[in-house]
């Protein structure tokens, strides 16, 4: 099992950037495949990025960059050029196997952070 713990959001204006960290707990966080997702107020939970297979969300590809440190037990997020559109709540995620942009596929979920991006 794996508890997971984002950190990072804020409030960021149109045009800037942010880092989102998750952190994981447990020995075995290596073998776990993780994912970024986020939901916006009114509306479902959606893909943003995968680690493993290296799939990106059509809306964020460029901007958005996802990376993981086994050492430290933590995947990160950098954000860049973010948009108003981009605003919710963001969530990591882990599964075993392979990575998934489906939301159903995954067993563990942090807590999320939310990301208020202003025009």
């Amino acid at each position: 099992q794996v508890q997971l713990e984002e950190s990072g959001g804020g409030l960021v204006q149109a045009g800037g950037s942010l880092r989102l960290s998750c952190a994981a707990s447990g020995r075995t966080f290596s073998t776990y495949a993780m994912g970024w997702f986020r939901q916006a107020p009114g509306k479902e939970r959606e893909f943003v990025a995968a680690i493993s297979s290296g799939d990106y969300a059509d809306s964020v590809k460029g901007r958005f960059t996802i990376s993981r440190n086994n050492a430290k037990n933590t995947v990160y997020l950098q954000m860049n050029s973010l948009k108003p559109e981009d605003t919710a709540v963001y969530y990591c995620a882990a599964r075993r196997a392979y990575s998934s942009p489906r939301v159903k596929d995954y067993d563990y979920w942090g807590q999320g952070t939310q990301v208020p991006v202003s025009s």
